[in-house]
């Protein structure tokens, strides 16, 4: 009996001991992983103009209650349904929105009591642009209880960018007779520069998408997509993953930016080659573009666009060009060389008529992908850049300007029109010839 209360005295003892002897670093449990901290990009959102802009679109409330319905789910498979539901109706209500439609289109400044709310023109891209990035920020932020691995978190942040970009909300009729439009833009961009810009070809997008349009060859219908202002989404095989399931089946595609000042351009050549210009994560890659099958990749690609009945047409207030200027390193020469009227046979590409930034870029990828699926001859496709868009003459200081003004918005609502003369014109000039 002694000996058993010894025993038990000492393992007594052991216990205290154990109970009030700190954790070494080798017993302590490992820690779950700290939630990433928001990008660049997104980092840009907690700015003046930013929350202006939100606030004056009526997209203020979007990023919080997306926030709330993803703290109210319980399973990853749950947070995804969030995802996909949110990002698509974040989409479509921009797109409603710029073609005055729902609760964003006209009157939404009287029925908010005419306070400081709605206030914005429909035709703006950025309050889609901003509200996305809050979005993304509470995503890569957030810190369910259930756990969340980084490949999970990533899926998810993949899904939203997706929907909301309405790269899932592709819908061409079944039947009938309509013809079929793919048209593509991208987000604002040089944001350290002027954090107040807008990207017309976005606007475009967002106005056209959905829309059908009258041409020669009889109505059209326009679906429409926009795309990230960043190398590494362009590297992981964004456009050829969005594009390829509806190339096949258009009658005309159509990628576009925003590029020179005064002045439309359908780029004749795109060239394979990434000058590093920053995107809007702040990064650069200067390098040949990356894409599958590199041993069959071409230094150039073109476009088959009609672009000389573009050209003559008249489609709205600003010059359209054919432009066929590129750079390349000549075949056996060491240095870049400028070319007023297209590559020489054997050559590397340095710049294609749309530069060396993520513009030649998609247009290089969206044309090599045609070309691959083999509808070079049968499928009208390229790259047209819009003019840049400029606020009125007395709006040009970023630092004491607003962030719209009347001068800046009939510039965009101008661009946006002209890019749908040019769209019917091509297609106008197209015969049809699949089924």
């Amino acid at each position: 009996m002694t000996r058993i209360r010894l025993r038990l005295g000492i393992l007594a003892l052991a216990l205290l001991t154990g109970l009030s002897t700190p954790a070494t670093a080798a017993d302590a449990a490992p820690a779950a992983p700290a939630a990433p901290s928001p990008t660049v990009e997104e980092q840009r959102l907690d700015g003046a103009v930013p929350q202006e802009i939100l606030r004056r679109s009526g997209f203020y409330n979007a990023a919080p209650r997306f926030g709330r319905a993803l703290e109210g789910t319980r399973s990853y498979a749950e947070a995804g349904r969030v995802v996909a539901r949110e990002g698509t109706a974040l989409w479509r209500r921009a797109v409603a929105r710029a073609q005055g439609r729902g609760p964003d289109g006209p009157g939404a400044l009287a029925r908010q009591g005419g306070e400081r709310g709605a206030d914005l023109s429909l035709d703006d891209d950025r309050p889609l642009y901003w509200a996305r990035l809050g979005m993304t920020r509470q995503v890569r932020t957030w810190q369910p209880g259930f756990g969340l691995t980084q490949e999970q978190r990533t899926a998810l942040l993949t899904r939203l960018e997706r929907a909301s970009r309405g790269q899932t909300d592709v819908r061409y009729p079944g039947k009938g007779h309509l013809r079929r439009v793919l048209l593509t833009g991208f987000d604002p961009f040089t944001l350290d520069r002027d954090i107040r810009i807008s990207n017309p070809s976005g606007a475009a997008a967002l106005a056209l998408d959905g829309t059908v349009i009258r041409t020669a060859g009889g109505p059209a219908r326009v679906e429409t997509v926009v795309f990230p202002v960043r190398w590494q989404d362009f590297a992981e095989g964004t456009v050829e993953r969005t594009l390829r399931p509806y190339l096949p089946h258009v009658d005309l595609f159509t990628t576009v930016s925003q590029g020179r000042v005064g002045r439309f351009d359908v780029e004749r050549t795109n060239g394979a080659w990434r000058g590093g210009f920053p995107d809007n994560d702040d990064v650069s890659r200067t390098e040949t573009v990356p894409v599958t099958d590199p041993a069959t990749q071409p230094q150039w690609t073109g476009t088959t666009l009609p672009y000389a009945a573009v050209v003559a047409a008249r489609t709205g207030r600003f010059p359209v060009y054919d432009h066929t200027e590129v750079t390349e390193i000549p075949a056996g020469g060491t240095g870049p060389v400028v070319r007023a009227d297209g590559p020489t046979p054997g050559s590397t590409a340095r710049a294609g008529g749309g530069g060396d930034y993520l513009s030649n870029e998609i247009a290089y990828r969206a044309t090599l992908l045609r070309d691959r699926l083999g509808l070079h001859g049968t499928l009208p496709g390229g790259h047209v850049h819009t003019p840049v868009l400029r606020f009125g003459a007395g709006n040009t200081d970023p630092a004491t300007g607003t962030v719209t003004d009347p001068e800046f918005v009939q510039n965009r609502l101008d661009i946006i029109a002209q890019v749908r003369s040019i769209v019917t014109v091509a297609l106008s000039a197209t015969e049809r010839t699949r089924g």
